[in-house]
């Protein structure tokens, strides 16, 4: 049988009850006060409408729902709708596009848009807990280009009128980071670098010249030559990046197709967040959808901001 036949994806009041179980899970939270002593469920009367999940904080008197507080905050769809889309986003491995949703949930196309970036606020995380390649490890670092930057002329054989994306990954953790970057000077990749490898690791890159002295901050750095038809020499090579940037060009140009620069942060965010919740890292679709969930804590994304 699906997950989604589950009844949290077809009824307001299941639905209320799984998000809480992950918000949740030691029993309700005031988001106003933080208490957890006295939480009251408000329940229907019969000549009065009450919301689902509807609860009372006993320490400040205010009302709230597990909405407060979250991305989902003061989301004016269903939240089964709302779960269903979680899990369409968190189970497609290339992405599930605005207008799919829109024929999925049965919602218009700017609720669907609006919801999808929703969900990838929940999905991007803070700051490394541990940098990558912390004893020793291998970490491939690696760029791709995508897209056009607006107001640049397009030059033969170069790549400044593109757009482009830096990501690290660290082989042990099987985990990825990207980001947008202005450009690939040596100026702006050292701080990035600094910040999210460990000195101690083992830095995997291509040829490209701006790692040749960013390299030398670290316990090694070897280089394959693509130039050269060299991909890999022993266990040097950047392959584990370049396969995560086929799975990610993959779904901007055959899913999303259209992405606006100030939007591409958000989309790496979600692709992120799929290759390190992956199966090969133990996170089945359930699971990933979980936590998913869990990131919508303490996160807030207005429609203005979102579209801009």
């Amino acid at each position: 049988m699906s997950v989604l036949s589950a009844p949290y994806f077809h009824d307001e009041a299941a639905a209320f009850a799984k998000l809480e179980s992950v918000i949740w899970p030691e029993g309700p939270v005031c988001p106003h006060c933080g208490n957890r002593e006295k939480v009251y469920a408000i329940k229907a009367n019969p000549d009065q409408r009450v919301r689902h999940g509807l609860k009372k904080c006993g320490a400040c008197r205010k009302q709230f729902t597990v909405k407060v507080g979250t991305v989902f905050e003061h989301g004016r769809i269903p939240l089964y709708k709302m779960l269903q889309a979680v899990y369409l986003m968190c189970s497609s491995k290339k992405g599930v596009s605005s207008k799919q949703l829109e024929r999925t949930l049965e919602v218009t196309y700017k609720t669907a848009w609006f919801l999808a970036h929703r969900i990838r606020e929940a999905m991007r995380c803070g700051e490394l807990d541990v940098p990558f390649g912390t004893g020793g490890g291998a970490v491939e670092a690696d760029e791709t280009f995508i897209g056009r930057e607006p107001g640049i002329a397009k030059k033969a054989g170069g790549y400044s009128h593109k757009r482009k994306v830096l990501a690290l990954v660290d082989r042990d953790t099987k985990r990825v980071r990207s980001m947008v970057v202005d450009d690939l000077k040596p100026a702006t990749l050292a701080p990035i670098l600094s910040e999210n490898i460990a000195k101690e690791a083992r830095l995997m890159t291509d040829e490209a010249g701006h790692y040749r002295n960013l390299g030398k901050a670290f316990a090694s750095h070897e280089s394959v030559s693509h130039k050269a038809d060299e991909y890999v020499r022993g266990d040097v090579t950047t392959n584990t990046v370049e396969g995560y940037f086929s799975v990610f060009k993959k779904g901007m140009r055959g899913v999303y197709q259209h992405c606006a620069k100030h939007h591409l942060h958000r989309y790496l965010a979600e692709f992120d967040f799929r290759y390190n919740e992956r199966e090969a890292n133990g996170v089945d679709d359930r699971a990933r959808t979980d936590t998913a969930l869990s990131g919508i804590v303490g996160k807030r994304l207005t429609y203005r901001r979102a579209d801009t």
